[in-house]
């Protein structure tokens, strides 16, 4: 059934709303984003800020470089370097200008001790309060649900800005999500004409390729991408892999280069794109084949991460990486069943890989959910797969969704608290 006007702009519209670059690994340049922004507010550079942040930003920004910093690790260094230099007009760019000056002052005020790090008490798995002060002027900023998500703003006890929220349940995007499944994302994939997305997928293709390359060729992390193509050779699954791991080996070690989001994750981004444009080159396909095949694959990972939420225990790679593998099987000539069945087969497979944060064991989580979607993929080619009733496996695709984005949702709800003890070490 062909889709309706309103149902396929909004599929156009969810891609250019979720495929947006980025610099820098999400959580630390959305403390970033909030910093700046409430510096612009209190109109000088403050002498104190406290920062106070939700149980999974602490996660996603303990272990992750800071871009445009060097080498600095954490809250206190992407809340100072977001003070100091950020331009809150280019929200998830807001690091793009940072100069060494600002660098050597950011420096000189995390040896003063100006910041404070607070665990945020709340329900939100994306939440973050920033609050700045200079003699007797405060200012303070909220993000909740989504990394720009601003929705408080204060000067001195003055409110600027207040939009209504709920800590428990995130709110709606602009475009809602509720009109995602698989058969109309594959009907949409044929139907779409290609020039309403050209941009936002040509952005894709060039930004996570370039940050791919340059995690292939340099000193990144525990460079997983270079270290599969050493040991394993070069063919087109191992490049696949490879592609996707060096893009989170540079940027979960500061690489400064932007990259295409999915989902508000630059991992899930590269995971998502790198693997489909490498069997696209492979396979000699057209450009116009391959931005079809990328729609297939962004709006896959978006319709299970619109179930999950953006951050929860589940590793955002195992979702990006069943869209990739559907987008594969789509260049393959796979159509509903075929996406379908590697999507289930993915699923069916690693689901049970548990987020414990953004670092550089990323690129190796990428790399085995990419595995175990090109495995899918051939399963389903050759006519072979797992069976509803097998485990968290439904009798259909959107059930066996279903049933994972559950798992992730509800049932790793105490997972996520020990994973964050564990990291705190309480």
């Amino acid at each position: 059934m062909a889709l309706t006007r309103e149902i396929y702009e909004r599929y156009v519209n969810i891609l250019r709303e979720e495929l947006i670059p980025a610099l820098g690994c999400t959580e630390p340049i959305a403390i970033a984003y909030a910093a700046a922004k409430a510096r612009e507010v209190l109109g000088v550079m403050p002498e104190r800020i406290v920062a106070e942040c939700s149980g999974n930003i602490v996660k996603n920004v303990k272990g992750v470089v800071v871009p445009t910093t060097k080498d600095l690790r954490g809250i206190e260094a992407a809340a100072i370097i977001g003070v100091v230099g950020g331009d809150a007009s280019r929200q998830l760019e807001v690091l793009s200008n940072v100069t060494q000056e600002h660098l050597d002052r950011a420096k000189a005020m995390i040896d003063a001790g100006v910041c404070e790090e607070k665990l945020l008490e709340t329900r939100a798995k994306l939440h973050i309060v920033i609050r700045v002060y200079r003699g007797g002027d405060s200012a303070m900023v909220e993000i909740i649900h989504t990394h720009t998500g601003i929705v408080h703003i204060e000067k001195n006890g003055e409110v600027i800005l207040d939009i209504p929220h709920s800590e428990s349940e995130e709110e709606e995007a602009a475009t809602s999500r509720d009109c995602l499944n698989i058969a109309d994302i594959v009907e949409f994939v044929n139907t779409v004409d290609v020039d309403d997305v050209r941009d936002v997928l040509a952005k894709q293709v060039a930004y996570n390729t370039a940050i791919s390359d340059e995690g292939l060729h340099r000193i990144y992390g525990a460079n997983i991408g270079i270290t599969l193509l050493s040991v394993y050779g070069d063919d087109v699954k191992t490049r696949a892999k490879a592609a996707a791991a060096a893009g989170s080996d540079a940027r979960m070690s500061g690489c400064e280069m932007p990259v295409v989001i999915n989902s508000g994750s630059g991992n899930q981004g590269m995971t998502v794109s790198l693997p489909v444009i490498e069997y696209a080159k492979e396979l000699c396909v057209t450009t116009d084949r391959l931005y079809r095949a990328l729609c297939v694959s962004n709006l896959v990972a978006i319709h299970q991460k619109a179930k999950i939420g953006r951050l929860s225990a589940y590793c955002g790679a195992v979702s990006a990486a069943a869209g990739a593998g559907a987008g594969v099987t789509y260049l393959y000539g796979g159509g509903v069943e075929e996406i379908s069945e590697t999507i289930t087969s993915t699923l069916a497979n690693v689901s049970g890989i548990v987020c414990d944060g953004a670092k550089p064991s990323c690129a190796a989580k990428i790399a085995s959910s990419v595995d175990a979607a090109l495995l899918a993929c051939y399963m389903t080619m050759q006519k072979r797969r797992f069976r509803p009733g097998e485990g968290i496996v439904k009798a259909g695709v959107e059930d066996t969704i279903d049933s994972v984005s559950r798992l992730a949702k509800d049932g790793m709800q105490v997972t996520d608290e020990e994973i964050l003890k564990i990291m705190i070490d309480r």
